[in-house]
């Protein structure tokens, strides 16, 4: 009784450490960014007196955030539609054995994680594909959408550990029913994926809306920013305005929160999945 007091003490005290280290920082940047900057150079991180909403205008207008955005939207968007739908139609066949060496295909994509990022290589290759593809390739949006759309290495393996946990029973009685492959795979086997998926989704629309290094790399027209790198531009003209400047990270963050919060129930459920032996 005594062991099991202590360790629900020790659970609170993790969980409140926990908070102040992720939820305390989103309160101050929200608290920050409706301060007038009068009102935060004489009290920094004091609580507002008076809300300043519009400086959420002001950094939208001044930072044309629209245009950022829309890019950030359409990379990210269709990104990660593409390697859900990719990492479904690779991951399927090899869960159930339906192509040869799917056990050394799996193995491969495990073992890939693990090696260098391919950075280099990839550039190259998006230089290359433009001398030959003008709307394909280096500095163009379709060509960083398919880089983007390339990595799809840990959304594959969940999805083959929670496709091994579903009846192979399911296959035969479509078979017999005379349903076609892709019928039964976007219609049959996708919808009993939800919680994998959700957790697919938001992992892969983490990495591409927060990316920064790709953008500097591979898309060095400001027509194509994303709004990772629309911020540091924002930061250049307004890197005293700290209040603007917190707009700004608010308005980057706020999409992924709104995502997070429609389909967080199923990431837990997801993920536990995605670890399923079989």
């Amino acid at each position: 009784m005594k062991n099991s007091k202590s360790f629900t003490i020790l659970s609170y005290a993790v969980i409140a450490v926990l908070l102040v280290l992720y939820v305390v920082p989103l309160i101050l940047v929200l608290n920050v960014s409706i301060k007038s900057y009068p009102e935060y150079l004489m009290n920094p991180i004091g609580i507002v007196k008076e809300a300043q909403w519009e400086n959420y205008v002001t950094a939208w207008t001044e930072g044309n955030f629209a245009n950022y955005f829309l890019n950030s939207v359409l990379y990210t968007g269709i990104a990660t539609v593409l390697t859900i739908i990719v990492s479904v139609m690779g991951a399927f066949p090899v869960a159930r054995g339906y192509v040869k060496w799917s056990g050394f295909i799996y193995l491969f994509f495990l073992l890939s994680q693990f090696l260098p990022n391919p950075m280099v290589a990839q550039y190259k290759l998006m230089l290359s594909l433009r001398e030959s593809l003008s709307f394909f390739g280096y500095d163009t949006k379709l060509g960083y959408i398919i880089l983007k759309t390339s990595g799809t290495g840990v959304v594959f393996m969940m999805f083959v550990g929670y496709i091994k946990a579903i009846s192979r029973e399911l296959d035969e009685a479509a078979g017999i029913d005379g349903s076609g492959y892709f019928r039964y795979l976007f219609q049959m086997i996708m919808p009993l994926m939800k919680p994998v998926i959700a957790t697919g989704v938001i992992l892969t629309a983490i990495g591409i809306w927060n990316d920064f290094v790709g953008p500097i790399m591979y898309l060095p027209s400001k027509a194509n920013y994303p709004i990772t790198f629309g911020l540091k531009e924002f930061k250049g003209q307004y890197g005293n305005n700290w209040p603007l400047l917190a707009c700004g990270i608010s308005i980057v963050a706020a999409p992924l929160i709104l995502l997070y919060t429609f389909i967080q129930k199923y990431l837990v459920d997801g993920a536990l999945a995605g670890a399923v032996k079989s």
